[in-house]
Parts: C-alpha cells; structure tokens; sequence
C-alpha cells in the first residue's frame, strides 16, 4: 500500500559514485535532494574496490575505492539538504511524472522538480554448457563476498575477460590466497589499463589472449572447463582445446546500463556499443529528452569510477541550475567539470568512448535513435 508522500527538488536514483556526487552537487547550490538505494547503504562499486584510484587528486587518486565510497557518503549524510533512503528501491516512473519507491514493504511517492537517473549498470553473461553450476560468477560477486563478505568463492579460479575489472579482481584473488589458473581473453589486445596486467603478470599469474571458454565441467559443482584458441576471425582453431582444472570460473565480460527508468520516463534511447548498450541521449549536461529527468554514470554510458563521478557533478549542477538554484557559481563548477570530464576522456585509453559519445551526439542530432 502507498505509505508517505514525499516532495522534493530533486530525486537521485541510485548511490553510487555518481548518485552521490550528483546529490552532493545539488544540495551544494541549495536545492532539497532525496537519495534512494536499493542496497543496505550508499557506495555502489565503491565499497568491493580496494585498489588505488588513478588521474588526479580531483578524482582522488591514490585513494582506495572503498575509502571513496565512505567519504562521500559522509559528505552527504552530513548534508542537512540531502535526505538518504537506503534499501529503498525505485520501481516506476508514472504518467503524472510521479516516482513510486518501495522500503519495507511500504510504497512512497516522490514528487520531484527533477530527477536524476544514476543507477549504473549490471554484468553481462556469458553462454556456454555449464554456465549455470555452482562456482561460476559474475566478477562483481567475486568482489562482494571477498571484499564485502569476507568470503574467498574457491581456491582455483580461471578469469574470463582481462578489462581492468577482471585483471584487477585477479589481483584482489591472489591477495587472498586463491589461485588464479589464467586469465584469458578472446580479443588479441588486454582490454585494461597494462599497468593492472604487469602486476598480475609479476606475480605469476598468466593472461591469455586469443583464448575464450568452451565448457564447464563437473558433477554438480564446478571442476573444470575447457579453453580453446581463436583465429582472427573469432573461430575456433581445430585441436587447440586445453583442460583447466578449477572450483571457479568468474566472468569478467562486460556491463549493461541499467537504463529501465530511462525508458519508463519516455527519454530516446540510442544503442551505442562503446557505451555498452542502449543509452539514453543526453546533451553535454548530461540532460535527457524529457526535460524532467537527468543521466549520470553507467547509466548514461559505461566507463571508470573517475567519470562517473564527475558526470554526478554535471547532473547534479545541471538540475540545480533547472530549479533556479545556483546562478553564476552553479554554471562556473559545470563548465568546470565539464573540462575536467573532457581531460578523463583525452587519453589514448578513452579513445572508444569518445567514439561512442561521438556517434551519440551524431545520432542525436540527426535525430537517429
């Protein structure tokens, strides 16, 4: 049953990185902001990331995520502008342009001036015989029962995928004493930074390019899978299939945005496979095509902690300035991260993103979506 009405200036969905700066940004100008998270607390990514940020002191590098995470979760809480609703999951955006949330088996309405979607994303999957037996993960679940739970998933684990996500939980695995079989990649290229694969190759860890999974095995449980190589054109090479025995295979292959609400809100999406997915289309302030509704972070297109962070900002100041809040200082910041954003992307690494908001804006202004 609806339980308590709440008004608002602006609604951020989501408590990650970037829901939590963008909440920070807003309430920085003045306006009212709820914050609500599906999870037990705010932090998003942050809170299973134990490795060092890189890019500058703006990004907080040479912090640990989790550290992040806790500060800016304290920046906020302690924010008399920002009310925070934990383990509260939004679930449809209406007609009338009224949100409804769900805590506790009791469903809030949200009346909100604007609203900003910053839900992330999800893992992608992967299809192979033997992909749903105990001890294949995602590599996100990895990280939570080691970093958050305390929990190690095996003792032998073989990598699939070597983005910085699945080269930096290989490390994370290692540091916990499990084993790290190998790590292999279909593509030819390691699709992380090199300076996350030396460290797993330093300590012995092998990565295997050209290499993708052809089955898991066991009886009832994970006790292997077989690898195989492929040629140029991603076939199989004839003979090149290799045993690896292991209790655990975890899937390091990719993000989805977690875009539902962007549809339920009526914003034209754009599939746009550098930012892994359909996306809603966005402006450079990160404004949606219904005027009421803002994107930030994976949502808005898939890439590091850093950017999301940054892209919060922009919404946040953004939505602020919508409401009148924030006159001359709220447009100073936004230009501001806005540069910033533009100095994360600049670097030969971000090189496929820039394609990817490149053919956004294309379709965006050709009104192809």
């Amino acid at each position: 049953m609806v339980g308590i009405m709440k008004n608002v200036d602006i609604l951020v969905v989501g408590g990650g990185p970037s829901g939590l700066c963008a909440a920070k940004a807003a309430a920085s100008q003045g306006a009212s902001v709820l914050l609500c998270e599906r999870d037990e607390a705010p932090g998003g990514q942050l809170v299973k990331q134990t490795h060092k940020f890189f890019g500058s002191r703006k990004q907080y590098a040479g912090d640990r995520g989790y550290a992040i995470g806790e500060f800016l979760l304290g920046e906020v809480k302690n924010d008399s502008k920002v009310e925070v609703m934990s383990e509260t999951t939004v679930i449809g955006y209406y007609d009338d342009d009224i949100i409804l949330a769900e805590r506790n088996d009791e469903v809030i309405k949200i009346n909100a001036g604007k609203i900003i979607v910053a839900t992330g994303a999800a893992e992608d999957f992967l299809a192979f015989p033997g992909n749903d037996m105990p001890g294949v993960y995602g590599a996100g679940a990895v990280q939570t029962l080691m970093n958050v739970a305390g929990v190690a998933p095996g003792k032998r684990v073989l990598m699939v995928g070597a983005s910085n996500i699945g080269l930096i939980v290989s490390y994370q695995l290692a540091q916990a004493g499990v084993e790290v079989a190998a790590v292999i990649r279909r593509s030819r290229a390691i699709g992380g930074y090199l300076v996350h694969a030396s460290k797993i190759r330093r300590i012995g860890i092998p990565i295997r390019t050209g290499y993708t999974i052809r089955e898991a095995y066991g009886s009832g449980i994970v006790e292997g899978a077989v690898i195989y190589r492929v040629d140029e054109n991603k076939q199989a090479v004839p003979g090149s299939e290799e045993d690896v025995k292991c209790d655990t295979i975890c899937l390091a292959v990719g993000l989805s945005p977690l875009a539902e609400l962007c549809w339920q809100a009526g914003c034209k999406m754009a599939y746009i496979p550098q930012l892994s997915g359909h996306v809603p289309v966005t402006d450079k302030y990160l404004a949606t095509t219904n005027p009421k509704v803002y994107a930030a972070g994976d949502v808005a297109g898939v890439e590091e902690a850093s950017s999301a962070m940054v892209e919060g900002r922009i919404a946040g100041y953004s939505a602020a300035l919508s409401l009148g809040y924030g006159k001359g200082t709220a447009e100073r910041l936004r230009q501001e991260a806005v540069e910033e954003l533009g100095e994360l992307r600049a670097g030969p690494a971000a090189e496929f993103i820039r394609d990817g908001i490149e053919e956004l804006e294309k379709r965006s202004r050709e009104g192809i979506v």
